[in-house]
């Protein structure tokens, strides 16, 4: 396969970021992209909403459906899967790229906070791939992609931030065990984190960050455009780092994804 033409992505967190250029990347194929995700309105903090990111999925090429929708919430979450399927005819794939950040230590993760990081990023990525499974089992080539990190049980990955790379870490189990569990199914199931960290607005409210040395989410969409256009038999069950997917794809240099040019890059979370 070269392209996503006439596939259709359900996308979770897609109103913005990295979310947004994977479905922007998919559009440009002329994909069908579900924008699943919980902005309706303006936010000076945070730019995009569901219909912003429609309208320019539509202006990309692609066909798009905007969402309103908590992935935590079961109901919404099949009546979304089963709308989007009734009108593109299916689901081909889906990103779990929704996901709830607090870098804080133990004591000062609040358990509201400690809750949403584990109902968006663990709850949110199980009910999801839930809810596609029948529709993913019919597709000619199906596959879920999860943005998450290589599972690594190291103590630094957690001193920090205990809560968060447990909800991260969760997703990555996710991928870990549906990869086997749907191989009957031909249902490719990958992971996919940055080298980097990703300029996205979000992470310009992280304290902290600094997003200028960082990359464009271009980069992480472009490497999961070449996963998502692979045998979903054939590759599974991967942990894979942008730039060294780009780099199997023979992308080598990578200096145009650079925020700043020149400037050294900022190495991200769990690599």
């Amino acid at each position: 396969m070269a392209d996503l033409k006439g596939k259709t992505l359900f996308i979770t967190g897609a109103s913005r970021g990295i979310g947004l250029a994977i479905a922007l990347r998919a559009a440009r194929d002329g994909a069908n992209i579900v924008v699943a995700a919980k902005t309706v309105t303006p936010n000076p903090r945070l730019p995009g909403t569901i219909y912003t990111a429609a309208e320019a999925i539509e202006a990309a090429g692609g066909r798009a459906l905007a969402l309103e929708l908590d992935i935590r919430a079961e109901e919404q979450v099949k009546a979304a899967v089963e709308k989007a399927a009734e009108l593109f005819g299916g689901i081909d794939i889906l990103v779990n790229n929704a996901s709830a950040i607090s870098l804080t230590g133990t004591a000062d993760t609040t358990l509201k906070r400690f809750d949403l990081m584990m109902g968006v990023n663990v709850r949110g990525t199980f009910v999801c791939a839930q809810a596609c499974l029948p529709y993913l089992a019919k597709a000619e080539n199906p596959q879920i992609l999860t943005l998450s990190p290589p599972l690594s049980m190291q103590a630094k990955w957690f001193k920090h931030h205990v809560a968060y790379t447990i909800a991260k870490f969760g997703m990555s189990m996710c991928v870990l065990g549906m990869a086997e569990e749907f191989k009957p199914l031909g249902i490719g199931v990958n992971a996919l984190w940055p080298r980097t960290i990703i300029a996205t607005a979000a992470l310009q409210i992280i304290p902290g960050a600094h997003p200028e040395r960082g990359r464009t989410p271009e980069i992480v969409a472009d490497a999961a455009h070449w996963i998502l256009t692979q045998d979903s038999r054939a590759t599974t069950g991967n942990f894979f780092i942008d730039d060294e997917v780009l780099a199997g794809a023979g992308v080598t240099d990578l200096s145009g994804y650079a925020m700043t040019p020149g400037e050294p890059l900022q190495m991200d979370f769990f690599l």
